[in-house]
């Protein structure tokens, strides 16, 4: 089975962004229509965007889990800049056996405010550099 999906909008310009009702796309399940044909085969679906994560959950689950995550975005083209994840560290647990409440516990809330801050920073950085500097297309 083969599956495509198009994540774009039907708006017109001018805002800048992918858009498929701006091109000259050929029907058909080929990847080059011919002559004319303007459908951006070779740009990643998250083309100049940038991508981070924020997982809930123990050191070692949290860790796995970024780890996946991280990796299925940069297979889709994901920049992933640097320390760009956290997780909430000694977070929820199961049910009433965790008071006291997570929410009222200070203990590691430090580490994930200042982990989440470190995150948006990066993240904020590298959109900026990639609105500036938009990354080439080959093709």
């Amino acid at each position: 089975m083969k599956a495509l999906v198009i994540n774009c909008t039907l708006k017109k310009s001018p805002e800048p962004s992918l858009r498929a009702v701006d091109l000259a796309t050929a029907p058909g399940a080929v990847t080059d229509a011919g002559e004319g044909d303007e459908w951006p085969e070779n740009r990643p679906v998250a083309h100049d965007r940038v991508a981070g994560v924020v997982v809930t959950g123990n050191e070692d689950g949290a860790h796995h889990v970024i780890s996946e995550i991280s990796g299925a975005l940069a297979d889709i083209g994901y920049p992933i800049p640097g320390q760009a994840w956290t997780y909430w560290h000694l977070g929820p647990g199961p049910g009433p056996d965790c008071l006291p409440d997570y929410l009222e516990e200070p203990k590691g809330r430090g580490w994930a405010h200042s982990t989440g801050r470190t995150v948006a920073d990066n993240l904020v950085g590298v959109a900026r550099d990639l609105t500036a500097q938009p990354l080439r297309v080959s093709g």
